[in-house]
């Protein structure tokens, strides 16, 4: 590779490499999500609409990827680099074996981004020639390493519950990213995909969702197929009142809505309930909006309620894999205690048998299963409805021993996998706890 002077034609895609790195710095060193950095002060806001697209899908891949990454750049490193010349080291391989990128133009594009910056300008150097030799490997190097392990304060306690072989099926799911679901009202204009036998639609390589077709007409709104088991096995009726607790981003306010359930629809966040507002007004669809503390709302007894509980949320990671790399597992104690506070404290707004449904877009069974053993001990008049988890396309296999549903990424391997999920039907006995 030249160390000459490049030129504009080799640095088409600067901005679009200079921001995908700065996320993956605010990721890795700032422990920030992807979600956080998409505002009007995030790395992304200044940059054209094709460059904001690029740096996203370069930043993800590489996060997607980085243990593979590592792996591959051990042999050049003596020691572990800091850790802003690291990132830039591993976007380079994931443009080089990933992306299909020239490493001519890769290199020449990460030296300047190295040399622009304090932390970095001491490892343009060896950024320029590391790239040189990525430049040289055969693509069978990059194919025969192993897929993409999860960090190890992760890996860890999941093997503990699942065992290696599951885990590792786990980490292939992850690998593959996810396609694009979409749940729907009746007789809603829908674009071409593959109907699940859960009732999603199912779009691979979809781009722009706002340019698919029906988007306008708002008859379907964008659903991982695992969440939108919880609102097909609440199966709510036409007029039964229903809560929405923790409701945001608002998938399953619309179910529920679509359903003819009178629903209300709370979260703590004012930006993001703005956001379902917006979204239940494109999808012709009406819901009561309550901005307010889960654990501090009262209100007059609900038939039902359903909490999609705030949780680790590493159920995503095919779909967000900043996620491992943005949290050390320090947090989740927490999170767990809260988890338990909202069920008590949803049993208190729930009439008379009524039922609750407690969901988590969590693998880790301290939120699923374990919580839901907890409480069952906690409410002697508490029982788990498992008859209520037999609907159409739900597995057996996938109903855990306490009587919940325990859905993994690994699921549907074959047709793109789901987010790992984790539901449970509550119901009350006589009266309420």
């Amino acid at each position: 590779m030249s160390q000459q002077t490049p030129n504009s034609a080799s640095l088409q895609g600067l901005p679009a490499r200079r921001a995908a790195v700065q996320l993956l710095n605010a990721v890795t060193v700032e422990q920030r999500l992807m979600s956080e950095l998409m505002g009007p002060k995030g790395p992304l806001a200044k940059l054209e609409a094709a460059d904001r697209a690029r740096a996203q899908r370069l930043a993800t891949n590489t996060l997607r990827f980085m243990d593979r990454a590592d792996r591959l750049l051990g042999p050049f490193l003596r020691s572990r680099p800091a850790s802003e010349v690291h990132n830039i080291l591993r976007l380079a391989v994931v443009e080089i074996f990933v992306e299909g990128a020239p490493s001519h133009g890769v290199g020449n594009a990460l030296v300047t981004i190295a040399r622009e910056e304090r932390e970095t300008t001491h490892g343009a150097g060896m950024v320029n020639a590391i790239v040189r030799r990525l430049g040289d490997m055969p693509m069978s190097d990059w194919e025969k390493l192993p897929v993409p392990r999860l960090p190890k304060w992760l890996r860890k306690p999941l093997i503990g519950d699942y065992g290696k072989a599951t885990v590792e099926a786990m980490e292939l799911a992850h690998s593959k990213g996810a396609p694009l679901d979409l749940s729907f009202k009746e007789g809603a204009i829908l674009p071409e995909g593959t109907m699940l036998e859960t009732g999603s639609l199912r779009i691979t390589d979809a781009g722009q969702v706002t340019s698919l077709a029906g988007f306008t007409e708002g008859g379907w709104w964008v659903q991982d197929a695992s969440a939108a088991l919880p609102v097909a096995i609440l199966a709510p009726k036409a007029g039964e009142r229903v809560l929405d607790l923790c409701a945001a981003p608002g998938g399953k306010t619309m179910q529920l809505a679509a359903a003819g359930a009178v629903v209300t629809a709370l979260d703590i966040s004012e930006v993001r309930m703005a956001r379902v507002s917006e979204n239940l007004t494109r999808t012709g669809l009406n819901a009561e909006i309550v901005v307010a503390d889960a654990l501090e709302f009262k209100s007059e007894l609900y038939d039902a309620i359903l909490l999609d509980a705030p949780c680790t949320a590493t159920g995503t990671i095919r779909r967000h894999p900043d996620l491992p790399y943005a949290k050390d597992g320090g947090e989740f104690p927490e999170l767990f205690k809260l988890q338990e506070n909202m069920i008590d404290h949803a049993l208190s707004l729930l009439k008379p048998d009524g039922r609750l449904i407690y969901c988590t877009c969590s693998i880790l069974l301290d939120e699923g299963e374990i919580q839901i053993e907890d409480a069952l001990k906690r409410h002697p008049n508490l029982s788990i409805d498992r008859a209520a988890l037999e609907v159409q396309g739900v597995d057996p296999e996938w109903i855990s021993k306490e009587g919940g549903l325990r859905i993994r990424p690994d699921f549907w391997a074959d047709r793109g996998g789901m987010d790992g999920f984790y539901v449970a039907v509550l119901r009350l006995n006589g009266k309420s706890s």
